[in-house]
């Protein structure tokens, strides 16, 4: 499991600038050595990798796992002495067609070239999570609950309802498809769902976290941002510690994102950054100080204001998902992603019920056409 804070956590941060496989390898099987990842990862081992596959994306627009870093890792596990399994389920619905479109269009199909099967099996079933805060069972998919351990292998990206997406929200991928929109629907606060989220990635436990931040996400992600070059990697064996690493390198304030402050009220992370045991690099040389934060950040007034002013003030300046009409096509991801069923398909447009919404932005996430923007109301916008 995760170690508790009675250890030292430690993180690997080194510099990578390029995604040429070579440089990409030599860099992960340096922190593979400095974390003794064979302590983990044994021989005949069955491991499955959950990369962050979201949505069918070209590499190059940031919003995917690289595939030279899925390939890198496969080659260092298969040297491991272990058989690699790739395993994802994506937004929108779990089936074997859109699981091998996204392996084509990520590049993650190459993975099979280093002895990677990618998984197309799209059953699912029970795990149970008896020392969970909120969620005591999930639905997760077939080759996670039979892996004899789980390497995340994610993506650094802003995220509009969590603040981060790196290492802990890319477990969320466990559970398949369309069910998703329901644990937002249980959840649709976003504390609840970040407890959710570290209760989900306690019950997993991934043995090893890398992070591709080589070329991140800046912005309105983990879909409709911009890509940003950061040039590091980053790996732990703690899935928290990497991700609170992640936020020195973003200019992100740990405690606003959720699944890391479940994770810190369960003494299972470290609350600063300085309380991190560095084995390259710090974080901090990596910091990037302009980098875009989501337009879905709190307004930073609210905890200002009176107590019972605050719930009004949040719901009021909480920007809301907004659809550029003249340019959506009428494809319906939105409305099969969207938890709440607010999203309506008219006259070949969607079209949002407002009375409904709980800013999750699922729908905003999984638009293939990135016509759907994250806006205040005019009064809070600056």
């Amino acid at each position: 499991g995760t170690p508790r804070m009675n250890q030292p956590v430690e993180v690997c941060v080194s510099s990578c600038e390029t995604y040429e496989y070579e440089t990409v390898r030599a860099a992960l099987a340096e922190q593979f050595r400095l974390l003794k990842a064979e302590e983990v990862i044994r021989p005949g081992m069955r491991v499955a990798i959950k990369p962050n596959l979201v949505v069918r994306s070209a590499p190059e627009e940031g919003a995917v796992t690289h595939p030279v870093v899925i390939c890198a890792v496969v080659s260092l596990l298969r040297e491991l002495g272990a058989s690699v399994v790739i395993a994802e389920s994506p937004g929108g619905p779990y089936t074997p067609v859109l699981l091998k479109s996204i392996y084509e269009r990520s590049g993650c199909a190459a993975a099979a070239e280093y002895g990677a099967e990618l998984n197309v099996d799209c059953t699912w079933g029970e795990l149970k999570a008896p020392e969970a805060r909120l969620c005591r069972s999930f639905p997760v998919i077939t080759p996670l609950l039979q892996a004899d351990a789980i390497v995340d292998v994610c993506k650094l990206k802003t995220h509009c309802m969590m603040g981060l997406s790196a290492a802990v929200k890319n477990l969320f991928g466990a559970v398949p498809g369309l069910m998703k929109p329901e644990l937002h629907c249980r959840f649709p606060e976003k504390k609840a769902f970040g407890t959710m989220i570290t209760d989900l990635c306690q019950a997993l436990h991934p043995v090893l976290s890398v992070v591709d931040g080589i070329t991140a996400m800046e912005g309105n992600g983990p879909t409709g941002g911009k890509p940003r070059h950061v040039g590091a990697l980053l790996s732990s064996r703690s899935p928290y510690a990497v991700d609170l690493a992640c936020t020195e390198i973003i200019g992100m304030d740990p405690a606003s994102v959720f699944p890391l402050l479940s994770a810190m009220e369960r003494d299972l992370c470290p609350r600063s950054h300085s309380d991190l045991v560095w084995l390259q690099e710090p974080a901090s040389r990596f910091a990037v100080p302009d980098y875009l934060q989501p337009e879905s950040k709190p307004a930073d007034f609210i905890a200002r204001l009176p107590h019972f002013l605050q719930p009004l003030a949040s719901r009021l300046t909480t920007p809301v998902p907004k659809i550029r009409t003249a340019e959506c096509v009428g494809c319906g991801k939105c409305a099969e992603s969207c938890p709440q069923h607010t999203i309506s398909i008219r006259n070949r447009k969607a079209v949002i019920d407002y009375s409904k919404c709980i800013r999750c932005y699922c729908c905003h996430e999984m638009c293939p056409q990135h016509v759907i923007d994250i806006r205040r109301f005019s009064l809070f916008r600056h």
